[in-house]
C-alpha cells in the first residue's frame, strides 16, 4: 500500500468524465528493412507474453471512508484490458487518421477499477510505417517521468531486438510509511515538518511577490493568475471530445537562433508559440491588447531524483506585448521568463506546490459551478516543455521517428501545448477539445512564425 501525495490526489478529485487527468505519448517507427508485413501484431503478440508487471503498473487507486486514497498493488493484471491492436484502413492510413484515432483513444476516462495505463499499437500507417499511443493516469507519473520510462524501453541500437516493456520495468516509487523501519520513519516525520515550515515561509514570500506586481512595484516575478483576456476561443468550461495536432522544428535551426540570440530553447519554443497564438486568435477575430498568459509547469525535482508520482509547480508566465517583430518578442520573453526563473530559485520548493494546489483549486470550483465561461480563466493556455532523448531510439530493430506528446486540459482551457525535443526535432504537441476550430491552421502557424523568428535573427545579425 502506498499513499498519493496531495499533488498526485488532486488530480483524481479533479478529474470528471470531460476533464480526465491522463497524459500519453504518440510514437511512430519506421519498420525494420525486410521487415514481414505482420510486424506490428506479432509486436502486439509478443507483449501480451510479458506478463510480469511491476509497480507502478499494476497498482489500482482504492478510495475508502476510513483511510486515505491509497495506491494498492494487485497480483492479476490481465494484459488484454491494456493492450490493444488497431489497423489502418489503407484509404484512412495518413496522418489525419491517426490523429482522429488517438485523438478519440485520448478521450474517455480510464478504468478506476484496474490499473490505469493503456498501449495501443497501430498498425498499417502509409509508408509501412506503425504507431505506439501509450496513456497512463498523471498521478502515476509526471510528462518528464513518463518520457524517461518509455526511453529505458526502447533500445539505442537496432541491433538491440530485445523487448523491455514499460510495465515491465523496475521504476523507483513511493512506498508506505509502515513499510519503514524506525528510524527511516522518524527521519520521515522530520521531513514532513521541515517542509511545512519551508511551505509556509515560501507562500509568504510568494504572496507578497504577487502583491508588489499587482501594485505594479514589480515587474515579472510572476504572472497573476485570473488576469489573461476572459472571452477567446481557447478558453471556457472544459467539455468532452478531444482533437490532435502537431507541428515540428529541426533542432539544427533551433539551435541557431538559439547561438545567435543566447537565448534558451524555451525562449525560441515560447516566441512562436506567442506569434502563432495571436495570429490564430487574430483570424477568429480576437486582437488581445495585453500579454498572452500561459501556465507553465515547473519541475520540483532534485537532479538526481527519479522516483514515479509528480514533483512540478504551475505558475503563471506573461509573454510578450503586442509587437509585430518576432525579434523584439523574443527579447520580452527572455526578460519574463529570467523573473520567473528568479522567482522559482527563490522560493521554496513545497511552497511552489503548494500555490499550484491552491490555485488549481480556486479554478476547479469555479468550473465545477460552471463559472468557467464567465470568470477569467487562470491563463489563456498551459505549455509544458519535457526534454526527451537527444539520439533516436529503437523497437526490436523498428527506427522511432517521431514522439509527440499528448495532456491533459486544466480548468477553463481548451487547449493544451507540449514541447518535447526528440533526436534532430522539437515538437509541438497540441491537444483541444472539439469546440477548438481549425487547430491544424494553429499548428501551421507555429511553424509559420519559427521562419519569420528564423529571418528576423538573421537579418539582424547581418545588419
Amino acid at each position: 500500500m502506498a499513499n498519493l501525495s496531495l499533488l498526485d490526489l488532486g488530480f483524481f478529485i479533479t478529474e470528471s468524465s470531460a476533464s480526465p487527468k491522463h497524459v500519453a505519448g504518440l510514437l511512430i517507427f519506421e519498420k525494420p528493412a525486410k521487415a514481414p508485413t505482420g510486424f506490428a501484431k506479432q509486436l502486439y503478440g509478443e507483449y501480451l507474453t510479458h506478463a510480469k508487471v511491476r509497480p507502478p503498473f499494476n497498482r489500482v487507486i482504492r478510495f475508502a471512508r476510513s483511510e486515505m486514497p491509497h495506491w494498492q498493488d494487485t497480483d492479476a493484471v490481465d494484459l488484454k484490458q491494456h493492450l490493444f491492436y488497431h489497423r489502418l484502413a489503407r484509404d484512412e492510413n495518413d496522418r489525419k487518421s491517426l490523429y482522429k484515432l488517438v485523438a478519440k483513444l485520448h478521450t474517455p476516462m480510464l478504468d478506476r477499477s484496474r490499473p490505469l495505463w493503456e498501449v495501443h499499437v497501430i498498425d498499417g500507417l502509409e509508408n509501412g510505417r506503425f504507431a505506439l499511443y501509450q496513456k497512463m493516469h498523471h498521478a502515476y507519473a509526471d510528462g518528464v517521468t513518463m518520457a524517461r520510462w518509455t526511453a529505458e524501453g526502447l533500445a539505442s541500437s537496432a541491433r538491440d531486438l530485445s523487448l523491455r516493456p514499460i510495465w515491465t520495468l523496475e521504476h523507483r516509487v513511493r512506498r508506505d510509511r509502515a513499510e519503514k523501519g524506525d528510524r527511516e520513519l522518524l527521519a520521515t516525520v522530520w521531513k514532513a515538518a521541515v517542509g511545512a515550515s519551508r511551505r509556509a515561509l515560501g507562500l509568504g514570500r510568494l504572496a507578497t511577490m504577487l502583491m508588489l506586481e499587482s501594485a505594479k512595484l514589480t515587474k515579472n516575478a510572476i504572472a497573476l493568475p485570473f488576469i489573461a483576456t476572459e472571452k477567446t476561443p481557447l478558453t471556457g468550461t472544459v467539455t468532452k471530445g478531444r482533437q490532435l495536432a502537431t507541428a515540428a522544428v529541426p533542432m539544427e535551426r533551433v539551435n541557431l537562433i538559439r547561438k545567435r540570440t543566447r537565448s534558451t530553447l524555451n525562449h525560441v519554443a515560447l516566441t512562436c508559440l506567442d506569434g502563432a497564438l495571436r495570429r490564430y486568435l487574430e483570424g477568429q477575430g480576437y486582437e488581445l491588447e495585453r500579454p498572452i498568459t500561459i501556465q507553465m509547469p515547473v519541475s520540483l525535482r532534485r537532479p538526481d531524483e527519479k522516483i514515479a508520482g509528480n514533483k512540478i509547480g504551475i505558475i503563471q508566465v506573461e509573454l510578450s506585448p503586442p509587437t509585430d517583430d518576432p525579434y523584439i518578442r523574443l527579447r520580452n520573453i527572455g526578460f519574463s521568463l529570467r523573473g520567473v526563473r528568479n522567482m522559482v530559485d527563490n522560493v521554496a520548493p513545497e511552497a511552489i506546490e503548494a500555490y499550484t494546489i491552491i490555485s488549481g483549486l480556486v479554478a476547479q470550483t469555479a468550473e465545477t459551478l460552471n463559472l468557467s465561461d464567465r470568470l477569467p480563466p487562470m491563463s489563456n493556455t498551459l505549455v509544458s516543455n519535457v526534454p526527451g532523448p537527444k539520439e533516436y531510439l529503437y523497437l526490436k530493430g523498428a527506427k522511432m521517428t517521431e514522439m509527440h506528446p499528448i495532456s491533459t486540459l486544466p480548468p477553463s482551457n481548451l487547449l493544451n501545448i507540449t514541447l518535447f525535443s526528440y533526436a534532430d526535432q522539437l515538437f509541438f504537441g497540441l491537444i483541444a477539445t472539439n469546440q477548438v476550430q481549425n487547430l491544424d491552421r494553429l499548428a501551421n502557424y507555429v511553424q509559420a512564425a519559427f521562419t519569420e523568428l528564423e529571418d528576423a535573427v538573421l537579418d539582424a545579425h547581418t545588419r
